[in-house]
């Protein structure tokens, strides 16, 4: 894990390094100026005019100016490393989500995810920056310190050094507590992130329902779940900063009681008195900068590795090694066996299922819900990995086919048409990011669409909206249809792509998903019959596997289920 941090800080190097010149000349400017202090008491102050007092307290200004620029240095430029860090563990963050397979993404929430994409990594990019640069401060300061405060005096110095090891140990002390601490709390606040995700997105369900107060109450929860782990992580590190106070205090009290007895005694002089409890302040400065890095380890720490976790997650195999080329489109399942978890007992959704359709034709695939005929369809483009058996695309088993060179020749329309928030435009050109405007045109053209697309406001520039929530079920239906067209598929999966719409939309969008099928291979989920009427064969099936299949005249003669289904809904 410690590995791929230090990774990151690779690339920027060299600016890390500046910011660690700068720590040692701030550091070093700050041991130097007490031995300048001692001089002027013991020595500046007594000549018999100012001038050596002039120029010191000259030089000490010069020293203060030079800090404080070192100081903005680490300020600025310790913060850009932290930031550019967050900004390639984000782009690495994002790359891995977009590899995962949806198996993934069903177990995982979404605001989980995006949680760890930006409160997460920002607490890194803290512990990235401030950790090696306090480390490294505090390091300098304490061996400095100790050097300098030893040719002042050693008895006084080891006397002080002495109360450490009771600083060391009380820390690693309280460090599993914390740590327990602050990944709890952050997990409430992902699950915060995931009601927050849910109640937006299904503001409109909210609101149609009248069950504000019921998210709200959701959400309140939450909000309190959180809150109860986050005061256990701030009472552990409440604790922990009022004993390190209580320490620094202490270690004040044992010098100027014991240094005092030893200006008393004449064992050492006023100027060294003075610097010694300059030297004290330098000491526990490194000490409170370990305090604050101690907390930013914990929050950092625990944010990354949420990272890591993700990182090591298995990303979508993809073993093949075929290039499609010159598709036809002939799909054959053979002996297929797929269930959603891996557990021996579970259910299988399909077993050991036998099925084709040849290259141009139009398979159709009807029965109750809970048959697999979904499932069916995300088998094809390998979204989801068999139990056993094979699908063949143009007898190629698609688990030798790469994945790109696959999924670039299926075309998908479904129920659920998802939008990107950005323009019309953008959504179709989806299909083809190359693509030229002409080409776009075309597409939505094809798709009946554009027609309408130039009666909006901004025509083709018009933004949909989050999900496309600006257009209607039917709209949004005709640019997915467009984004297809663009693609040019020769295999097309439609899984149930007017369901959701009205019988007038419905009709006129069957005439554009009928001039998409054209000269293609499909595979048509459907619930409403009359819309599957015309396929070469429609397949019936159920829980238990295919039930029938024939064409529709055929299966309407054989009086089985399929006619049952049919006179259900046309028995008006």
């Amino acid at each position: 894990m410690l590995k791929r941090f230090i990774k990151y800080y690779k690339p920027h190097l060299a600016l890390f390094s500046f910011d660690m010149i700068a720590a040692v000349i701030v550091a070093a400017a700050s041991l130097f100026y007490p031995s300048i202090v001692k001089a002027i008491i013991n020595e500046y102050i007594n000549d018999d005019t100012p001038r050596r007092l002039i120029i010191w307290s000259a030089i000490l200004l010069a020293l203060y100016v030079v800090k404080a620029y070192f100081n903005y240095v680490m300020g600025y430029y310790g913060h850009v490393v932290g930031v550019r860090m967050q900004a390639d563990m984000r782009r690495d963050l994002f790359k891995k989500y977009e590899s995962l397979p949806f198996s993934y993404f069903d177990n995982h929430k979404t605001g989980d995810l995006i949680s760890r994409l930006s409160n997460d990594l920002f607490d890194v990019s803290e512990l990235a920056h401030h950790g090696p640069e306090n480390l490294f401060l505090s390091v300098l300061m304490l061996v400095g310190s100790f050097v300098v405060l030893i040719r002042i005096n050693l008895t006084l110095t080891l006397i002080m050094f002495a109360i450490i090891p009771f600083i060391i140990l009380f820390t690693v002390i309280s460090r599993k507590s914390m740590l327990a601490a602050m990944s709890e709390s952050r997990k409430k606040m992902a699950d915060i992130n995931v009601n927050v995700e849910n109640s937006v997105t299904g503001v409109r369900e909210s609101k149609s329902y009248v069950a504000e107060h019921h998210e709200i109450c959701k959400f309140n929860l939450s909000n309190k779940s959180f809150v109860k782990y986050r005061t256990k992580a701030m009472f552990s590190l409440g604790l922990f900063h009022s004993v390190m106070q209580l320490f620094s205090d202490l270690l004040y009290l044992v010098i100027i009681f014991t240094g005092g007895l030893f200006l008393f005694y004449g064992k050492i002089d006023a100027g060294e008195f003075a610097a010694f409890i300059l030297y004290i302040s330098m000491f526990l400065d490194p000490i409170h900068r370990f305090v604050t890095l101690f907390e930013q380890m914990q929050e950092g720490m625990s944010g990354y590795s949420r990272f890591h976790e993700v990182m090591n997650e298995p990303s979508e195999l993809d073993e093949g090694t075929v290039e499609l080329d010159d598709v036809k489109g002939e799909v054959k399942f053979e002996g297929v066996s797929f269930g959603y978890t891996t557990d021996e007992n579970a259910r299988l959704v399909i077993s050991d299922l036998d099925l084709s359709v040849r290259a141009g034709e139009t398979l159709a695939l009807v029965g109750p819900s809970g048959g697999g005929k979904s499932t069916l369809c995300n088998l094809v483009p390998r979204f989801y990995n068999l139990n056993s058996g094979r699908i063949l695309l143009d007898g190629v088993d698609v688990r030798d086919i790469k994945l790109e060179s696959l999924r670039k020749n299926i075309g998908m329309v479904s129920q659920n048409v998802f939008l990107f928030d950005g323009t019309v435009r953008e959504n179709i050109a989806y299909g083809n990011l190359d693509a030229t405007d002409e080409e776009i045109i075309e597409a939505a053209k094809k798709a009946n669409i554009h027609d309408y697309i130039i009666t909006m406001a901004n025509g083709y520039d018009t933004e949909v909206g989050e999900r496309g929530v600006k257009l209607s079920g039917g709209q949004k239906q005709r640019i997915a249809i467009a984004r297809v067209f663009l693609k040019n598929p020769k295999l097309l999966i439609l899984d149930e792509a007017t369901s959701a719409l009205d019988n007038v939309t419905e009709m006129q969008i069957q005439k554009s998903l009928e001039e998409l099928s054209r000269g293609r291979t499909v595979i048509v989920v459907a619930h409403r019959l009359s819309t599957v009427k015309g396929a070469d064969e429609i397949v019936v099936l159920d829980c238990d596997g295919i039930v029938e299949k024939g064409s529709h005249e055929a299966l309407m003669e054989l009086g089985g289920e399929y006619k049952r289904l049919y006179s259900y809904q046309f028995r008006q």
